[in-house]
């Protein structure tokens, strides 16, 4: 693949901290300032905490990005992002001002320093409806399942428990 041809590359961004949109408005203008393009963005959706419900619900969008950085580049870069914002080494999944994810990089199936897909992206409702606002078509890499298919595998209670706003 030559070196300026589109890739499909996919963040996910969510806050449950202080003023969650200007958090993940800030994170766009950061991920900007860093020569990265956002051809696309979702709607924003509410959802409840996972694994603690309570704790306080997140915000959540996906974006689809373009980028000349390597996919380890792009996940530094990300992660020093959320430091910039504020975000502090705590407990797995405790509440954060901001996470950025690498959803899919360009179909890429990495296993090391970045996982790629994302483990456990086609099993997160905060995902794949924002994910779905973005790329109707979207196929993933590993499984091979239309998104469509993913949303309708998802429990009714994932569905039922998150609100496009």
């Amino acid at each position: 693949m030559s070196e300026n041809q589109v890739k499909s590359i996919y963040l996910g961004i969510g806050s449950n901290l202080g003023n969650k949109k200007a958090n993940i408005e800030k994170a766009k203008f950061e991920l900007i300032k860093n020569n990265i393009r956002i051809s696309k963005s979702s709607y924003y959706y509410e959802s409840t905490s996972w694994p603690n419900p309570n704790n306080p619900k997140f915000l959540n969008i996906v974006l689809k990005i373009n980028t000349f950085l390597e996919p380890t580049e792009l996940l530094r870069k990300c992660k020093n992002i959320e430091i910039k914002l504020g975000r502090k080494k705590s407990k797995k999944n405790s509440p954060r001002i901001c996470d950025i994810d690498v959803l899919d990089y360009d179909k890429k199936e990495l296993k090391g320093k970045i996982k790629l897909p994302h483990p456990r992206m086609h099993k997160r409702n905060f995902v794949l409806l924002p994910l779905f606002d973005v790329s109707k078509d979207w196929i993933h890499p590993t499984t091979k399942h239309h998104i469509k298919t993913l949303i309708l595998l998802l429990p009714n209670r994932d569905i039922t428990s998150i609100k496009k706003i």
